[in-house]
């Protein structure tokens, strides 16, 4: 008998639907000005899986260039940004927490890009905090 997948999630229309069979293998929160920009949101939230893990049960996100080595997947549909990818780590795929079914089922376990975070924002987490990337 197949188990059954662990995560489920969608964009705001439904027209991008995935399932995961794993746990992220890391999550943040990102306040980079592109993450702002291209989530509509002061903080992006954002989990890490293995390419393989995702299974795009519709269709896959359309993407865009954000950067050279960036690309952000979205629904063409409504605008939902569902999707990170790093083209110099393609066995790696990002996806939007809040994209989730349950997107209190995954919590981050840092902020990054933390010089950028605005300024009426105050973090009361107990989250580490890094200026710029994680490394």
């Amino acid at each position: 008998m197949p188990s059954l997948p662990l995560l489920n999630g969608s964009c705001l229309c439904g027209a991008i639907q995935y399932q995961v069979n794993a746990v992220p293998f890391d999550a943040d929160l990102c306040h980079c000005r592109q993450c702002q920009k291209s989530t509509g949101s002061v903080v992006g939230a954002w989990m890490d899986f293995k390419r393989e893990q995702v299974n795009w049960l519709n269709q896959q996100p359309k993407e865009y260039a954000s950067s050279e080595h960036v690309r952000r997947g979205f629904c063409q549909h409504c605008g939902t940004q569902i999707s990170f990818r790093d083209l110099r780590y393609p066995d790696y795929l990002t996806l939007s927490i809040s994209s989730l079914d349950d997107p209190s089922s995954i919590s981050p376990n840092y902020h990054i890009y933390t010089n950028s975070q605005l300024k009426w924002l105050t973090i009361v987490d107990e989250y580490p905090k890094y200026k710029a990337g994680r490394s």
